[in-house]
């Protein structure tokens, strides 16, 4: 498996990086209204075409296909599995020859709301009794998140079941304001 991450969100030239990338993601970058937006779409996707050279030896700009639910893949290239994630600090690829899922979000306030409609009772009971219950909350966050897109289902319905540590090999990490969380199956 390998892990990029890269919080160098303003540290390139974003008009010379939409002329290295494919027309598709371009477009799909050009759809942000805002220019952060479009360079973490756009840091994304240049970690993924270097995570590609580094372990396939490709050098041309992957193109997507999407399954129904959105869930990407490289076309020509059923055999690599791979996933990306962005947030306002940082974007992270993960590439995998077995389907995987990558999530990474800022830490922030959290709704009481929203943990109550996402978790169950044991992850509200652990996110309460939590150091820091905004970072555990988005813990859990990203292991549904990247569950969901390891499956490549998306948001579903129940979030309050899906994290299966039997079933998936979750490895989170936490930075001062974001959290990752890499899913893959357990083999």
């Amino acid at each position: 498996m390998k892990i990029l991450v890269s919080e160098n969100i303003w540290d390139f030239d974003l008009e010379a990086a939409l002329k290295e990338i494919s027309a598709q993601r371009r477009e799909q970058a050009l759809k942000f209204k805002y220019e952060q937006g479009q360079r973490l779409c756009v840091l994304a996707y240049k970690l993924l075409k270097k995570g590609l050279q580094q372990e396939y030896g490709i050098t041309e700009n992957p193109v997507f296909v999407y399954n129904e639910h959105g869930k990407p893949s490289i076309e020509g290239h059923p055999e690599i599995c791979f996933n990306l994630s962005h947030c306002k600090e940082a974007t992270i690829c993960v590439l995998s020859d077995r389907p995987v899922g990558v999530d990474v979000e800022s830490i922030r306030e959290y709704k009481e709301s929203l943990v109550n409609y996402t978790m169950n009772d044991k992850e509200i009971s652990l996110i309460k009794l939590a150091d820091n219950p905004a970072a555990a909350f988005i813990r859990l966050w990203t292991m549904k998140e990247a569950t969901m897109k390891l499956i490549g289902t998306g948001i579903s319905n129940d979030m309050k079941t899906v994290i299966n540590t039997a079933k998936y090999k979750y490895s989170t990490v936490c930075r001062d304001n974001y959290v990752y969380t890499i899913c893959a199956t357990n083999i």
